[in-house]
């Protein structure tokens, strides 16, 4: 991977780093209990308890690509970004551009 290479996906991933903490604090505000003295009709409330959990759910994933793509910041400045763990072989660009946090390439990623 050349230095130009790197310093896109490295351009990439902060990109998708600020996205995500951007929709955290709204994530996080959405997944706050529902107060009971809330007036909302039955129905209205089985829907926001049903949207909470959807929001949860979301919050979760968000969180998860987050400590990935840190972990790939992490491994560009230790200096093993790119690197299949598996077979340490060079991952292509095309699947870093795709998925700048892949820590595997496609061929050992098929095989389980």
């Amino acid at each position: 991977m050349t230095n130009e290479e790197q310093k896109e996906l490295r351009e990439t991933i902060t990109a998708k780093i600020q996205s995500i903490e951007n929709s955290l604090s709204y994530l996080d505000e959405e997944t706050k209990p529902i107060e009971p003295s809330v007036s909302l009709g039955r129905l209205t409330r089985m829907e926001a308890i049903s949207e909470k959990g959807i929001n949860e759910y979301m919050l979760g994933q968000n969180k998860q690509a987050l400590q990935r793509l840190y972990n790939a910041l992490d491994r560009m400045e230790k200096g093993s970004y790119g690197n299949c763990l598996k077979c340490g072989e060079e991952i292509p660009i095309g699947r870093l551009r795709l998925v700048p946090e892949a820590v595997v390439c496609v061929g050992c990623s098929s095989k389980g």
